[in-house]
């Protein structure tokens, strides 16, 4: 038998036998006993002069828990707090950046854009998500696409190149894009700025 299942077992067996000490031999199951029986428990224990004083000791001590617990619990609520907002910050930057941000595959599919993103591809959130990136770009500019991609999934950042953009309506526009690879994922973050000549 390992040293941590003699452990366990032996701190099992001493929660059983200090609950049956306390209980006067009844069985209570602790994890679903109420906060009545508990404090029934307690009332008995500190109403017998011979454990009256321990009785006082572990209401203390469980005063103090509960204290602990709800500083915890308050410390926990406001975390949440700050991290939903943070969240809705960076969402928010995301979306309003005067650039075109995009999140792409490895295979250049679209999983997110921004609002200056969808303008520049002068398409609807509908008609992007789920296509690649590729299909609105030139042949050649399809290939620097996947070598910027490639460099950012072994080198992170790239350098920023020129690609051609072409519309629905059979126009193009050159554009510089430069990638990030996502920390967290095989997600890659492209930006896409106009042309300062084509803006």
């Amino acid at each position: 038998m390992s040293y941590l299942t003699e452990t366990s077992s032996y701190l099992s067996s001493l929660r059983e036998r200090a609950t049956t000490q306390l209980t006067g031999g009844i069985q209570v199951d602790l994890a679903r006993a109420s906060t009545s029986d508990a404090m029934a428990v307690l009332y008995k224990l500190a109403s017998s002069p011979d454990t009256a004083v321990d009785a006082m000791a572990l209401l203390h001590e469980l005063q103090v828990h509960q204290v602990e617990v709800d500083m915890q619990h308050e410390e926990l609520r406001q975390s949440r707090v700050e991290l939903e907002n943070e969240l809705i910050r960076q969402t928010d930057r995301f979306e309003r950046a005067p650039a075109a941000y995009l999140v792409v595959d490895e295979a250049s599919v679209l999983c997110e854009i921004n609002a200056a993103g969808l303008r520049l591809l002068q398409a609807s959130s509908d008609d992007v998500l789920g296509r690649p990136l590729t299909s609105f770009l030139s042949a050649p500019s399809r290939e620097r696409l996947r070598w910027m991609l490639g460099q950012a999934k072994t080198q992170g950042s790239t350098e920023t190149v020129e690609l051609e953009l072409q519309h629905m309506d059979g126009l193009s526009r050159m554009i510089y894009a430069s990638a990030d690879k996502e920390a967290s994922s095989d997600r890659f973050l492209v930006v896409l700025m106009a042309s300062p000549s084509q803006s």
